[in-house]
């Protein structure tokens, strides 16, 4: 069988390495490497921007060229010396290998003796770009002529050119024929640079048997020659009496379709009719990667004689080939009524398909992620039977069986027949980066072998050897990905558990929690307030790779910009294996600045994220891209958000909790805070260590406090209101103590005031002036008929206008969420005087009338007016802190 002579043929194949490119061979989304072999010279590209010549007889690399971008399809127009290159995102370079510069560089190349110094480097030169165009995807070139298939918006678009040759200019009359395509779905990316796509279109030029079939064309550059009978059944009868090429596109969606070249060449400037120039042959219903074609049916001269390298062989069998393996082959044969009709056989093979090309000898080659394959596609082996119902004289086999040739990662191959020995050769490029030949004997019959010598002993263990290390290099690529896809898909599990537990428990205790506490420390001569986060996992899973603890610290805009937004910091801290029970801190400066100021309040925001893209991906596609190179064909679906963002908690940052209190006896800083700001100059240092005990810095702080009178605001509290809010937590302590106790919650002073049953304390604000608080008992006579409201005035007094109003927002914040849970338990306020409270009202509006008309008067007056206007402006804002109404 056909199998077993190609299994047979296997075990006597002869690996041999030519080169070592030692270089990446493209990205996941990236296109396929190719190889070209005419002569004794070979052209590769490997995916990347590098353009390879390689030169067998004296076995080294005599040049590389650069191109801007990637290289994704490369032709040899060999009759003419030229390299037609297709440069990703650019356009059709073309390159001239007579040059002067390409034959002083091969001279210089068999003058080497190794190969330890590297090839010179060409950079190719943006003139030799022939045609400029940022949506080719794919091109094949004839001897006069040049087609393109162009990517637009929603469509596939194939044009006609005159063919450019090396070293002319772009020529924008160059078109001579269009036609559209089937629709396309355009490739994802940023505007104006769109991402490569996954697959890229294949094309191939066909030609009949009686035509002027291009000459020089080497293996693997698209062009084939069709026996009549199969051309005229596919193409039809215009074609073949045209004796026109027909230009044969497959596309990534996976319709295999075909256009008669010389019936887009009618067409001219103005684009073609796609029913009547397009005809769809098929749809494989996948990427389509390859096409070719085979002589499934030698002729019997052909079987005495094996055909010249460079004669044309005329096929009579179609083959193209999807990216999973889905195979179809046409070919010529006979109905019961003894008409010429396609018979068309889809077949499945070992995906997904990385390359693949077509021998001389009616066999295909394809490889696969973990191995190199052959198919025969002749019925040699099985002679035709009247009785058998599958077929015809000259017909498919009715299923194929891939042969392995046990090598693995190939990425791009070419097929030629052996000039000494008669068997068939392959070169090919692998996934490491080397160029390998691959001798191969797939005779039908197994010749007895001769008796066994020293030399051939020898020879056949290094053999034996060459395939056991091959062997055992495909075994360990393919451990190595299914361990990395185990380990994500633990990760995902450990990940979906803890997000279960984490959404399941808004309310209550967390299993997985932050906590954020401030404290003021010493850092580099200036006292900065730290911001302390403690995550605990108390869960019973733990936080591996993926896991990323995100803080947000937002800053409120400065109190001399209000128009001005704050500023935004986040954080990202990698959680490296935290387990049950354990913790972690993070501590991080909020400030002041180096300036000296503090913009509060500011607010922090702590949630766990769990990257897709770090633990999937990495499965997906490992850190070494050239072990595992199928895996890189694969589009990598992930969420846009690429993750999972879990929220932990939300804290505000106030002045009441920023606040010092030097003055307080148990303290631990006996000494008073410095003031933040730059660093002091030595001589001012000097001075201020030499004043006398008593006497006062002169500064603008300690001017505004002595001669301009503080700030104040003060905000009202029904007392019952109080002692309903803080009876749990301050029982048995005084209500001005209480309150005061609750305000300084946050703060490390509470201690203090608790022990001491305070109700009126002195601090010192980030930026070093004094902000007082005050909390006293008052008696509210003319708001309720029923008699006086027994309420609790707090009182905030700062030389610093800008900190009183940062101390007092915050006292407004604490008053709002206490008043917002009193009305949750439905607690009702006593009666109230409607018309005073109506009077009060209209007072207030009366305040803000004029407030908007004094800052329009700053805005219109000169220096001198306007500081009269803020002077009154300033009156009017301290009515409006100091109210009449009580919280109820």
């Amino acid at each position: 069988m056909a199998g077993a002579a190609a299994a047979a043929a296997a075990s006597a194949s002869r690996v041999h390495y030519l080169s070592d490119l030692c270089c990446p061979l493209g990205g996941r989304a990236g296109p396929k490497p190719h190889v070209l072999r005419h002569q004794a010279e070979v052209f590769l590209s490997t995916g990347r921007e590098f353009v390879y010549v390689y030169d067998r007889e004296g076995g080294v690399l005599t040049a590389v060229y650069q191109f801007p971008h990637q290289v994704w399809h490369l032709q040899l127009l060999a009759a003419r010396r030229a390299l037609y290159v297709l440069c990703a995102r650019t356009g059709i370079y073309c390159l001239s290998l007579d040059s002067r510069d390409r034959a002083e560089i091969q001279a210089s190349c068999e003058d080497r003796e190794d190969e330890a110094h590297p090839p010179p480097v060409i950079h190719v030169d943006p003139d030799a770009c022939v045609l400029p165009d940022a949506a080719l995807c794919a091109f094949t070139v004839l001897d006069d002529m040049l087609v393109t298939l162009v990517q637009g918006p929603t469509q596939w678009k194939m044009q006609l050119f005159e063919r450019p040759c090396p070293g002319e200019a772009p020529r924008p009359g160059g078109q001579i024929g269009e036609v559209e395509l089937s629709t396309c779905t355009p490739p994802g990316g940023v505007p104006g640079k769109p991402a490569a796509p996954c697959f890229l279109p294949v094309l191939c030029c066909t030609f009949p048997p009686d035509s002027r079939a291009p000459h020089g064309h080497p293996q693997g550059c698209g062009c084939l020659t069709l026996e009549e009978a199969l051309f005229g059944l596919l193409f039809g009868a215009d074609a073949t009496l045209m004796q026109s090429p027909v230009i044969l596109c497959g596309l990534p969606d996976g319709q295999l379709c075909c256009v008669v070249l010389k019936a887009l060449v009618t067409c001219g400037l103005a684009p073609g009719d796609p029913k009547v120039l397009v005809k769809i042959l098929h749809h494989l219903e996948e990427p389509v990667v390859f096409i070719g074609a085979v002589r499934a049916e030698p002729h019997a001269e052909e079987e005495q004689r094996e055909p010249l390298p460079e004669e044309n062989v005329h096929s009579d069998c179609l083959v193209a080939l999807g990216h999973q393996g889905r195979t179809l082959a046409i070919k010529a044969g006979w109905s019961e009524s003894g008409t010429l009709v396609p018979e068309l056989r889809e077949y499945c093979l070992p995906g997904p398909v990385l390359c693949a090309a077509c021998g001389r000898d009616g066999r295909m080659y394809h490889s696969t992620p973990s191995n190199l394959c052959v198919v025969d596609l002749t019925r040699r082996d099985t002679p035709w039977s009247p009785e058998k119902a599958d077929g015809a004289i000259g017909g498919l086999p009715s299923m194929l069986c891939p042969a392995s040739l046990n090598i693995c990662s190939v990425l791009t191959l070419t097929v030629s027949s052996g000039a000494s020995t008669g068997g068939t050769e392959l070169l090919a490029l692998s996934s490491k980066g080397r160029l390998i030949t691959c001798s191969l004997d797939l005779n039908s019959e197994v010749p007895v072998p001769p008796k066994m010598t020293m030399a051939n002993a020898g020879q056949k263990i290094k053999e034996l050897l060459l395939d056991i290390g091959d062997a055992s290099e495909r075994v360990s690529f393919l451990k190595k990905a299914v361990d990395q896809r185990n380990k994500a898909i633990t990760s995902l599990n450990e990940a979906m558990n803890v997000s279960c537990a984490l959404l399941s428990s808004q309310e209550g205790v967390r299993p997985i929690s932050c906590t954020i506490t401030t404290s003021w420390s010493r850092l580099e001569l200036r006292d900065m307030l730290m911001a302390t986060c403690t995550l605990e996992n108390s869960s019973s899973f733990s936080l591996d790779q993926g896991w990323t603890l995100c803080i947000q610290v937002l800053t409120s805009s400065s109190a001399l910009d209000l128009d001005g937004a704050g500023s935004t910091f986040t954080y990202t801290i990698p959680v490296d294996r935290l387990g049950p029970g354990s913790r972690r801190e993070v501590t991080l400066p909020l400030g002041p600045s180096e300036s000296g100021m503090l913009d509060l309040p500011v607010t922090m925001s702590c949630w766990l994220f769990y990257s897709l893209r770090e633990v999937v991906g990495g499965a997906l596609a490992p850190s070494d891209s050239l072990e595992v190179p199928y895996l890189e064909t694969l589009p990598l679906n992930l969420p846009k958000q690429e993750g999972v963002c879990l929220p932990l908690c939300k804290r505000t940052v106030d002045m009441l909790q920023c606040l010092r209190f030097p003055g307080v006896s148990s303290q631990q800083p006996a000494r008073a805070p410095c003031v933040p700001g730059p660093a002091c100059e030595p001589v001012e240092t000097f001075l201020k260590t030499c004043q006398t005990p008593g006497s006062e810095p002169a500064g603008a702080a300690s001017l505004r406090a002595k001669y301009l009178p503080p700030s104040t605001a003060s905000i009202r509290v029904s007392a019952v209101l109080l002692r309903t809010a803080l009876e749990g937590g301050h029982s048995g302590s005084h209500l001005c103590s209480a309150t005061l106790q609750w305000l300084l919650a946050e703060n490390a002073a509470v201690t203090v005031v608790r022990a001491q049953k305070l109700s009126s304390i002195q601090g010192t604000a980030p930026d070093g002036t004094d902000v007082n608080l005050t909390v006293r008992e008052v008696s509210v006579t003319d708001l309720s008929p029923a008699g006086p409201i027994q309420a609790v005035e707090i009182q905030v007094e700062s030389s610093s206008l800008a900190n009183m109003c940062r101390a007092h927002h915050a006292i407004i914040r604490r008053m709002q969420t206490m008043v917002t849970e009193q009305a949750a338990q439905g607690s009702s306020p006593p009666d109230l005087r409607m018309q005073y409270l109506h009077q009060i009202h209209a007072n207030h509006q009366e305040l803000l009338r004029e407030v908007q008309t004094l800052r329009d008067q700053l805005c219109t007056e000169d220096e001198v007016r306007s500081y009269s206007t803020a002077q009154k402006l300033l009156q009017v804002y301290k009515q409006l802190r100091n109210p009449s109404l009580v919280l109820l």
